[in-house]
């Protein structure tokens, strides 16, 4: 007789091969089960530590300090021992202005604790990044404070968990407060401030309201509350004795979220006892742990495996909103007008943070991406035909905001401080598009991603009207050249080099829109004749212009205009995102791709890394010199993940997570291969990386070969698979059935939906 197996081993070193021979929802709950513990092993090991407080708080760019959020609500803790304050604010609250400089997200107040007693005090503050809560320790003599905070899954709520942990009573007082004046940026008439209506007051029972909101000289008016107070008393001051505790709650709303949104604050508050408390608590953490579970990684440097849970922590943290989407710093926006208005900057900075989120199986997350885009259509629609005669099409702007705002609009304060732009053609029709007119595309790049690792026909619908407006556009906006190709023209490839002509950057992301314009048409059954012209076009763009350096063939940026630049990677995007070469292509494009990689070097770059290092992954660049330099990468930041002397903000969360995804588990040229670009003599493991063909990949490496590899079929789509043991044997198991014996090099497997695929080398 066969003996039992020992589950708990199985489930950590083999788990999906012991899954597999479960019946369906036996086996579903088995990998989510042993999905949870394992991610709760792998991430609960990081923390971050901050010991000294935030220096780059409050400030117009992204802020050095510990980060709480639950991607509608974003708090900062800033301050010192005897005055922390945690700054408030919302990824629903803007000023909503069609205008430059006149739209951003904005601030709403702040927390503020003052322990004068403990002005002396040690300061340190550890964020567990597995529970995302925050514990706070200030230590002087025999006075020691602990507060333990975290913002709520449910409620919109700010919970703080003070207990005394030395030897002396600790007195203090809590306010809930409007922003203070060094949160406002007044410089007219570049920066102006606006009117806003403001309320604070105190009710009866102890409870602090405030709020902001802007009425007037608006588009769309808007609102946010908040309201705190200490639970099970009726005064801010505190006196707490040796060991004792006490929770404070602050809850926020928005008018987007309520109606009254002050109300619904208040209500909030006056519901909330300690047992509920517990509940938000516990609720809290079981979405984290949910989130953790979607998928996880495990490499042998931990310094980029803690950068990669790091920048997913952010993200989670910031991005849950399906209307709004948080702004270029994340929901920390601790200053107002923010640089760059804080907007959804679309020539990269608002797209990039994504990257990384789809193949880590965090679609909730990502899924505040589309609608902003979706929002501005109608304004796109105008200025395709405006400034370049195309009806149906789309041509967006640099900067927009959400509600189909346009941040960087002509006005009255570009006119007056900002006149060069419109003297030197970057504003057209009164927009502002640096002479670029690749933004409509940038914004296709996440969404082809989406769609090809999910094959969702819901979302298919609800992109395709603007896909197809970016196909129209493109389709018609080409010429033919006297060489039968269809050329781009009159397309900057950086803000400001007006009248370039084919920049590579332009030659990728067009590619990707009429291919996936394409492939939407024929998959939900519509437009097939401007189909047929956007595959036509697409295969006789011309190709990407090349140069040489230093004695070898290197991208050039433009056919006409600037033929290299001394940073940012605009140079490479066309591998990256807009996904037009990987290790499937011809030799001739790998070798030229991997030439001006080495030649740009652009493994620090305040801009480009984000796709640099993806890039450098989908041609096989040097494996060692990619790890070496994403390590250096990932020590390169503040203990928040943010990088360091980097005004920019969450655009750099996807760089760590999209490379490792990549180098672990690929798609090229609609194969699937394992450890594509990795050193075969380190170990790695993964389980649930997304990938094209909306496949759900999980496999390991060890002692230098592949373990086994299970992949999920979601739509039932065929899959091809390189042979992860050349040269041998392969034994399928389908459903927890044997299926078949394989081989060959390349694996071809048909599915169904809600089929679970797994393969082991041998019989």
């Amino acid at each position: 007789m066969m003996k039992s197996p020992n589950l708990k081993l199985v489930f950590f070193t083999c788990f999906l091969g012991f899954s597999s021979y479960l019946p369906g929802q036996a086996q579903q709950n088995a990998v989510q089960q042993v999905l949870l513990q394992k991610s709760k092993a792998i991430v609960s090991q990081y923390v971050a530590k901050f010991d000294r407080p935030a220096v780059r708080i409050p400030s117009q760019v992204a802020v050095d300090a510990p980060l709480l959020g639950n991607g509608s609500t974003g708090v900062a803790i800033g301050g010192t021992s005897d005055r922390q304050t945690y700054y408030l604010a919302r990824n629903d609250f803007w000023r909503l202005k069609s205008g430059f400089n006149e739209s951003y997200p904005a601030v709403l107040g702040k927390v503020e604790v003052a322990i004068p007693m403990l002005k002396t005090a040690s300061y340190k503050v550890d964020l567990d990044l597995y529970t995302a809560v925050a514990t706070s320790t200030f230590q002087t003599g025999d006075k020691a404070l602990e507060i333990r905070s975290f913002v709520s899954e449910k409620d919109d709520c700010l919970i703080l968990q003070f207990q005394n942990k030395g030897k002396q009573q600790i007195s203090g007082q809590i306010n809930l407060l409007l922003p203070a004046d060094e949160q406002f940026k007044n410089n007219p008439p570049a920066e102006s401030l606006f009117p806003a209506v403001t309320q604070q007051e105190t009710r009866g029972n102890g409870t602090i309201l405030i709020s902001r909101g802007f009425e007037e000289l608006v588009d769309i008016p808007t609102k946010a509350a908040a309201a705190g107070k200490i639970i099970t008393q009726q005064q801010p001051a505190f006196n707490l004795d040796a060991g004792e505790s006490l929770t404070y709650v602050c809850a926020l709303s928005s008018n987007f979220k309520n109606k009254d949104c002050v109300e619904k604050v208040l209500k909030t508050i006056a519901s909330l006892d300690l047992k509920n408390v517990k509940l938000l608590e516990r609720e809290h953490k079981k979405w984290w742990a949910d989130f953790w579970a979607e998928s996880y990684i495990e490499i042998p440097d931990k310094v980029i495996e803690k950068q990669y849970y790091l920048s997913h922590y952010v993200m989670g943290s910031c991005s849950r909103d399906p209307q709004f989407a948080p702004p270029i710093f994340g929901t920390w926006i601790t200053q107002e007008i923010p640089n760059w208005n804080g907007d959804y900057h679309l020539n990269y900075n608002y797209m990039a943070p994504y990257y990384g989120l789809y193949s880590s199986n965090h679609l909730g997350a990502a899924g505040s991406y589309e609608q902003p885009l979706l929002d501005f259509m109608e304004r796109g629609k105008f200025y395709s035909k405006e400034i370049t005669g195309i009806s149906d099409g789309l041509l967006y702007p640099v900067g927009i905001g959400p509600k189909g705002m346009e941040t960087t609009r002509q006005n009255a304060i570009m006119e007056s401080a900002f006149g060069g732009y419109i003297q030197g053609g970057q504003v057209e029709h009164k927009g502002l598009f640096f002479g670029q007119k690749s933004n409509v595309s940038y914004g296709v790049t996440n969404m082809a991603t989406a769609f090809y690792t999910t094959y969702d026909r819901n979302y298919a619908q609800k992109i395709y009207p603007y896909v197809r407006g970016a196909a129209v556009f493109w389709s018609n906006y080409v010429k033919k050249d006297a060489k039968g190709r269809y050329v781009i023209f009159n397309d900057a490839i950086h803000e400001g080099t007006v009248g370039d002509s084919n920049p590579i950057l332009s030659l990728g992301l067009v590619r990707q829109t009429l291919q996936l314009a394409a492939d939407l048409s024929d998959y939900l059954d519509l437009d097939r004749q401007l189909a047929a012209n956007w595959i036509q076009v697409k295969e006789n763009l011309a190709t990407f212009p090349v140069q040489e350096r230093d004695g070898q063939p290197v991208f050039r940026y433009t056919e006409k205009g600037p033929a290299w630049w001394n940073d940012n990677s605009l140079g490479i995007q066309h591998i990256f995102p807009a996904m037009q070469l990987d290790l499937g292509s011809d030799q001739y494009w790998i070798d030229i791709a991997r030439n001006t990689i080495s030649q740009m070097g652009r493994w620090t770059d305040n801009n480009g890394t984000n796709s640099f290092f993806p890039a450098a992954v989908r041609v096989g660049y040097n494996v060692d010199s990619i790890l070496y330099h994403l390590n250096q990468y990932s020590r390169h930041t503040y203990p928040n993940g943010f990088q360091l002397n980097n005004p920019h903000g969450i655009e750099n969360c996807s760089t760590v997570p999209t490379t490792i995804n990549q180098m672990l588990c690929g798609v090229h040229h609609q194969v699937i291969k394992l450890f594509p670009v990795w050193n075969k003599q380190q170990a790695a493991q993964f389980a649930n990386l997304r990938v094209d063909g909306a496949f759900l990949v999980s496999s390991k490496l060890e002692n230098g070969a592949v373990a086994y590899v299970e992949i999920l079929s979601e739509q039932g789509r065929n899959l091809i698979l390189d042979n992860p043991w050349p040269g041998q044997k392969v034994s399928c198991r389908k459903n927890g059935k044997m299926k078949e014996t394989m081989q060959g090099n390349r694996l071809h497997i048909k599915t169904t939906k809600g089929d679970r695929v797994y393969l082991v080398a041998g019989v």
